[in-house]
């Protein structure tokens, strides 16, 4: 969505393509609706740097820019009350929690780097080992992922608990990754395993907030910065985003295995399914006790 790119590219822009900036995050509605004219004198600058404001942000000019805003509009969600309240019915939670989750991943896929992906796509195509790190509402996430990513053909583990993962960093070797999950990002026992792994050689792909000092530590960080108010709820949606790029991961790990790799995991999933259909055939014949 334009709108965040505009966000993402302020400290590029110079002071008055800023005041342009600022005015459109502001009111976007307003821009779409009126004319480089009233935009100009809203932001206190001059047409000109209106054009060059819009050509900073990858459009040929005024009229490109209002276009791709106006369809960014359009497709943007309306914006909802997603906070929890102690008298919300049942249909109140369906609206805020679905809401809440649709507009994480929409979150999620806005600022969500594919440069980061590739990279950390190319350290697990090389593993000999894959090692998911991960503590209390994480660590369900990387159980997660030690099951999807297990039919890969490398190794795969996932601890939870840090003593056990801190044991496992430090028998790492060159060659091997660890992949930490964290939502905040400054976990002592991971931020401990993380350095025990890097030291020992392995590689580290870190899903984490920028900025964070897990972040500071990884070979590859896979930057997951969601933007949404901190209540007690807000780790449900948290843990989503990092399921998804799980998902991502495990998709893109597998394509870049192969024709061959992906011909084995079918015949995979088929035997389980044949061995789903007899399980169900033994117990509609069995003799009812």
């Amino acid at each position: 969505m334009l709108l965040d790119s505009i966000r993402t590219q302020l400290d590029t822009l110079s002071k008055s393509e800023k005041k342009v900036a600022m005015v459109v995050l502001k009111n976007p509605d307003l821009a779409v609706s009126g004319n480089i004219t009233a935009l100009a004198k809203n932001a206190q600058v001059s047409e000109p740097t209106v054009v060059r404001f819009c050509r900073a942000l990858g459009c040929d000019g005024w009229h490109e820019f209002k276009l791709k805003l106006a369809q960014g509009l359009a497709l943007a969600l309306p914006p909802a009350d997603e906070s929890m309240a102690q008298g919300d019915l049942a249909s109140d939670l369906v609206n805020k929690i679905c809401s809440r989750s649709i507009n994480t991943l929409l979150d999620l896929r806005n600022n969500l780097k594919p440069a980061a992906i590739e990279q950390a796509l190319e350290l697990l195509a090389r593993a000999n080992k894959i090692e998911f790190y991960g503590q209390g509402s994480s660590g369900i996430v990387a159980t997660d992922a030690q099951h999807k990513f297990f039919r890969s053909g490398v190794p795969t583990v996932a601890y939870a608990d840090p003593h056990i993962h801190s044991i496992s960093a430090s028998l790492l070797q060159k060659g091997d990754v660890v992949v930490a999950i964290s939502q905040r990002g400054n976990s002592t026992a991971l931020l401990r395993s993380v350095q025990l792994a890097r030291k020992a050689g392995a590689d580290v792909i870190a899903l984490t907030p920028s900025g964070t000092p897990l972040a500071d530590l990884a070979t590859v960080l896979v930057p997951i910065d969601l933007s949404f108010n901190i209540d007690p709820y807000t780790p449900i949606s948290a843990r989503l985003a990092h399921l998804v790029v799980i998902d991502i991961l495990a998709v893109g790990l597998a394509l870049k295995r192969g024709p061959e790799f992906r011909k084995k995991m079918q015949n995979a999933q088929k035997a389980l399914q044949k061995y789903d259909l007899q399980f169900d055939a033994y117990y509609r014949h069995a003799p009812k006790a």
